[in-house]
C-alpha cells in the first residue's frame, strides 16, 4: 500500500469515473485502473462498485477512503513540517475563494501580496463553497476565503470583514428616488438571482425569508443558474430586474453614469462576515498572518474600514 494508491482511491472517490481521476492524478486511465485493483487485491475488499456509467464506493470502501484521506492530510503535514525552519513566506500559498468574493478581491490582493511577500507564489482558485471545502481538507488549498458560518473539523476561521449588502437598480426604477429600501419590499420586484451552490443567494434568502416563496414564479424571480454575479449585472443594466450585490461588487464600476443605481437597505441592513479559514494542521501561520494583513490594506477592506466595520487588522483571534 502506497500514499500514490491512496491518493488514486480518494480521486476515484471524488470523481466517480475512471477517466476524470485519472486527469487528475495526471496518469493514464490503465494505471489508475490497475493501482486501484491491486489495492483491492492487496486489502481482500472491493472498494468500488464498477458500471458502463458510474463507478460507486462500497460501504466499505467509503471508511477506507475517509481513513485515507486522513493518513493523506497527515502526510501532507509531514512534508510541511520538514520545512518549519526554514522561511514560511517562501512557499507557494495555494488559496481560493468563492466565486463572490474572488473577482472583486484577488485583483487587488495579488499585487499586494507579491509586494508584502515576494518569494511566496500564489495560486488561486475560484468555487463553491463545498468544493472549496473539499479542497481544504484535502490538501489540495492552503486557505480559503469564505463567508460565515463556516464549520469544518479540524478548520480554523479568521474573520477579515463585515460586508453589507445592496440593491442593484436600473437607472430608470421608480426606487432610485429613494435613499434606502426595507428589505421586505423585494418581494414586490422582479428579483435576479444566482442558483443553487451559491452561498450568497442562500445568504439572501436568508436574509429575506419571504422570498422563498417567490422561487417558483417567474414572473417575480428569474434565477440565472450557474451564473455570476456580473451576468446579473448586465441582466440588470438591460432592465430585466434588479438585484442585490455584496458592497465590493457594487463598488465595480463598469457602466458609464446614468445606466445603474445602487441603494443601501433600511437599517439593519443585511450583511455578511467575509473570513479565511484553514486546516489547523497547516504550519506556516506566518503565511496566514501576512495574508490577513493584505487583505486588510486591500481596497475591499479599507472602504469597510472608514465606515467603522471589522476587518483582519482588529479581529487577531481565530475560532
Amino acid at each position: 500500500m502506497t500514499l500514490t494508491e491512496l491518493r488514486y482511491i480518494v480521486t476515484l472517490a471524488r470523481e466517480r469515473h475512471f477517466g476524470r481521476a485519472a486527469e487528475r492524478c495526471f496518469v493514464s486511465q490503465p494505471t489508475l485502473s490497475v493501482a486501484v485493483k491491486k489495492l483491492e487485491e492487496e486489502l481482500g475488499v472491493a472498494l468500488f462498485e464498477r458500471s458502463k456509467s458510474a463507478v460507486q464506493l462500497t460501504p466499505i470502501g467509503r471508511r477506507i477512503v475517509e481513513q485515507a484521506q486522513r493518513v493523506l492530510e497527515q502526510a501532507a503535514t509531514i512534508k510541511e513540517m520538514a520545512g518549519e525552519g526554514k522561511d514560511q513566506l517562501a512557499s507557494p500559498l495555494r488559496l481560493g475563494a468563492i466565486y463572490t468574493i474572488g473577482p472583486y478581491l484577488f485583483p487587488h490582493l495579488i499585487p499586494r501580496l507579491q509586494q508584502a511577500a515576494p518569494k511566496m507564489p500564489l495560486y488561486i482558485e475560484e468555487n463553491f463553497t463545498a468544493q472549496l471545502r473539499v479542497k481544504l481538507r484535502a490538501g489540495e488549498l492552503d486557505a480559503i476565503i469564505i463567508a460565515l458560518p463556516f464549520t469544518e473539523t479540524d478548520v480554523l476561521t479568521r474573520p477579515l470583514y463585515d460586508e453589507p449588502f445592496e440593491v442593484l437598480l436600473p437607472h430608470d426604477h421608480r426606487w432610485v428616488s429613494r435613499q434606502e429600501i426595507p428589505i421586505e419590499e423585494l418581494t414586490e420586484e422582479r428579483l435576479l438571482m444566482l442558483g443553487e451552490g451559491h452561498c450568497f443567494r442562500d445568504q439572501v434568502l436568508e436574509a429575506c425569508p419571504a422570498l422563498s416563496n417567490n422561487l417558483n414564479s417567474p414572473e417575480q424571480t428569474m434565477i440565472a443558474e450557474g451564473g455570476s454575479l456580473e451576468t446579473i449585472r448586465h441582466m440588470v443594466a438591460s432592465g430585466l430586474g434588479i438585484t442585490v450585490l455584496p458592497q465590493s461588487a457594487v463598488t465595480e464600476r463598469q457602466y458609464a453614469p446614468g445606466i445603474l443605481e445602487t441603494r443601501p437597505f433600511k437599517a439593519p441592513a443585511p450583511q455578511r462576515t467575509v473570513a479565511i479559514a484553514w486546516r489547523t494542521s497547516f504550519p506556516r501561520p506566518q503565511a496566514i498572518e501576512a495574508l490577513a494583513r493584505t487583505i486588510a490594506d486591500c481596497p475591499v477592506a479599507a472602504e469597510l474600514v472608514a465606515n467603522g466595520l471589522r476587518t483582519a487588522a482588529d479581529t487577531d483571534h481565530a475560532k
